[in-house]
């Protein structure tokens, strides 16, 4: 009697698609995404990164406002979601223009880094030390409107480049001090850099900063659902209603704009200022504040203190 031959039924492995996250290649960014990367994984998720050059890393010579704005930080990883080389981006969200490309969306806002700014600086611990004349350090508009009506004596002058090129300016000491996203410099590891942080009611942070963004196609409901987890919805809040500011007053890097919100107790603060590039040092501010637990309700803030400032003068 012949032998039986016994074999395994073969196993079906389910294989997971893998998560593509879209990421410029500078030092932070390369965290950001990567930090993005790590929580999903923890969820179970597989990712890889692909990372890219876009045209604001590329162009160093000359003023965001000069060249097109901060989409040019985006545009790229737009393209690759678009054609489906990467499935999701991870940005710093005060780099994300106002207004959303058709068919894209921001998918998701994550729990907020400390947003405020910081001094940085080799001799001098404050901005108060400065030297009438010194030179200071920055290419946003915001800052050097912020930084004018606290020294009006003091040179400003332009800094692109990514962090780590920032910082070796200063230390080849083309720059009294510069002037830098906290948020960026903790990630990072570089906390001692910091000499000072400004509280808010001396530099107003940029709208979104210390925030990051995960934008997505509008088509990608899986995604969506998938990031739902990732998201702080009172950093959302806040973020909603600084955004919402900027965009009623033209949204892009060469409108010099502050905007910042808080909550304490459900109530949402927010605060604003905007500054003449060209003329009086005076800043124009507004603040408002509602009970709102919603997007729609923070937006709708952020519009009344953009009319705020349009009544007091800013355009």
């Amino acid at each position: 009697m012949g032998s039986k031959i016994f074999r395994k039924p073969a196993v079906t492995e389910t294989t997971q698609p893998t998560i593509v996250i879209a990421t410029r290649e500078s030092r932070l960014a390369l965290w950001q995404a990567e930090h993005v990367k790590s929580l999903l994984e923890a969820r179970g998720c597989q990712v890889r990164l692909l990372g890219m050059t876009t045209q604001g890393d590329q162009i160093l010579d000359r003023s965001l406002s000069k060249v097109g704005g901060k989409g040019l930080f985006v545009k790229e990883l737009e393209v690759a979601l678009q054609e489906g080389h990467a499935d999701i981006a991870v940005h710093s969200l005060k780099d994300v223009p106002m207004d959303m490309p058709e068919g894209f969306e921001l998918a998701c806002v994550m729990e907020r880094e400390d947003p405020r700014d910081a001094w940085v600086s080799s001799q001098y611990a404050r901005l108060e030390d400065l030297p009438q004349g010194a030179v200071v350090g920055t290419s946003s508009l915001r800052r050097t409107v912020l930084l004018r009506a606290l020294r009006p004596d003091l040179k400003i002058e332009p800094l692109r480049g990514n962090l780590d090129t920032r910082l070796r300016k200063l230390d080849e000491g083309q720059y009294a001090g510069i002037v830098l996203a906290a948020a960026g410099l903790k990630r990072l590891g570089l906390s001692e850099r910091i000499r000072h942080i400004f509280e808010t009611d001396q530099m107003l942070p940029a709208a979104g900063q210390g925030a990051l963004g995960i934008e997505i196609r509008s088509d990608r409901a899986d995604l969506r659902a998938l990031l739902a987890p990732l998201a702080d919805a009172p950093s959302w809040r806040r973020v909603a209603a600084e955004r919402a500011v900027s965009r009623a007053m033209g949204g892009s890097c060469s409108m010099p704009l502050a905007a910042h919100a808080t909550i304490e107790g459900g109530v949402l603060k927010l605060q604003a200022a905007w500054g003449d590039p060209e003329g009086a040092t005076t800043l124009v501010t507004a603040d408002a504040q509602a009970s709102t637990d919603g997007l729609q309700a923070a937006e709708a803030l952020g519009l009344s203190v953009a009319q705020a400032l349009r009544d007091g003068g800013a355009h």
